[in-house]
């Protein structure tokens, strides 16, 4: 049974099997390949959508799959994707590809300010399902000689797929709208996954009361016993996972922390990194990804439980957007993230020296410490609807 509370459920799905998957070439190649197999749906439901190469690439297996009489429904966000054409919306609904953006509040052409669909979730035929932070772009993709963006992607197939359905159509229809159409979570006869592996499903969804995945990552740490991964791409944690940080610190946790070198939003890197003193004063470990742009979600503890998923560890994911995880309570998988992320850090990263918060420039340190509480007024204003629901 679930325990329902606080927006918490508890429950694992059993009969499963995970891969973990790189992004970039590999990623897009499994995305296309899976909805080239598709029989009965496919649901791909994204952030950013792009109108590029790797954009079109996608559009096609989608419009391949609806000729073949399949049910696609394509739900991208509708601050993100607002530059999608007139024409490539029309190619895809001419298709028979069900479309429809995902619209936020408080959104502008040249604004926006609340509630998004930041989560990042295909799921075909109730079997086969990718649980990720990878949005559908060129940038992600391994392209012309250019690195993809560093991100993950978990490959599902078994029961924990139905509980994808669920999710996918009850976002789809939305509120007060009918579910005409979309496809069951259990009417589908398909194999069934002999093996064991423990994986749920959390969401963070504050209009609905839902922050599951921000629980997770503060259980993560709360019953970390040895040792804590942490890879993040925008790294802001709220008071909970501060203060469960420290507590993991003293109890003699080891915490790794991977965050971003260069990151794509220079005002958020620069607050992070006014918060190095902090976490340096609590003996974690500091690795910057030099090898790209990190866009990575991801988190393992102790050789033995893992969280995947679209999910940063700052307020905007905690309090605004629409985020998914996958839990994974399996030490096979759990040892397979490890040995990824500690190869990352030997090869891929540069170690932050201790106390290199002192070391920069005084006018580097006053560009983060105002950067810093620009970023934290921007997370409180625009979580401030959410937080008062």
């Amino acid at each position: 049974m679930s325990r329902r509370g606080n927006g918490v459920i508890s429950a694992y799905t059993k009969h499963n099997t995970i891969q973990l998957i790189r992004g970039g070439k590999a990623y897009f190649h499994l995305l296309e390949q899976l909805i080239d197999r598709a029989k009965y749906f496919v649901h791909l439901q994204v952030y950013i959508f792009e109108e590029d190469e790797t954009g079109k690439r996608i559009a096609d297996a989608l419009m391949r799959a609806a000729s073949r009489g399949v049910k696609v429904f394509l739900l991208p966000d509708g601050y993100a994707s607002q530059h999608l054409s007139n024409n490539f919306l029309h190619h895809l609904v001419v298709a028979g590809v069900r479309f429809r953006f995902f619209e936020p509040l408080l959104m502008s052409e040249h604004f926006y300010f609340g509630r998004r669909l930041h989560h990042k979730v295909t799921v075909v035929d109730n079997y086969h399902g990718l649980v990720t932070g990878i949005n559908v772009g060129d940038r992600y993709n391994d392209l012309h000689g250019k690195p993809a963006w560093l991100d993950w992607a978990a490959y599902v197939q078994g029961d924990v797929t139905a509980e994808l359905t669920k999710v996918c159509n009850g976002v789809w229809k939305g509120p007060g709208k009918k579910g005409r159409g979309l496809p069951s979570a259990h009417k589908l006869l398909l194999p069934v996954v002999e093996r064991e592996c423990l994986i749920r499903v959390r969401r963070n969804d504050w209009v609905k009361r839902r922050n599951q995945v921000s629980r997770s990552y503060v259980e993560l740490l709360r019953k970390s016993t040895a040792q804590v991964t942490i890879m993040s791409s925008y790294f802001l944690p709220g008071r909970a996972i501060r203060r469960q940080l420290s507590l993991a610190s003293k109890r003699g946790v080891k915490i790794k922390l991977i965050l971003s070198g260069v990151s794509d939003i220079a005002l958020a890197k620069y607050a992070e990194r006014y918060m190095y003193r902090w976490l340096q004063k609590r003996h974690i470990e500091l690795y910057e990804y030099t090898g790209s742009v990190l866009h990575g979600k991801m988190a393992t503890r102790d050789h033995c439980w893992t969280t995947i998923g679209s999910y940063n560890v700052n307020d905007i994911s905690a309090y605004a957007s629409i985020e998914l995880n996958l839990d994974v309570d399996n030490t096979t998988f759990a040892i397979q993230v490890q040995q990824q992320l500690d190869a990352i850090i030997a090869h891929e990263c540069i170690a932050v020296p201790e106390n290199v918060y002192q070391s920069y420039p005084w006018i580097n340190r006053f560009s983060q410490y105002w950067s810093y509480l620009l970023v934290r007024i921007l997370f409180y204003i625009s979580t401030f609807y959410f937080r008062q629901q």
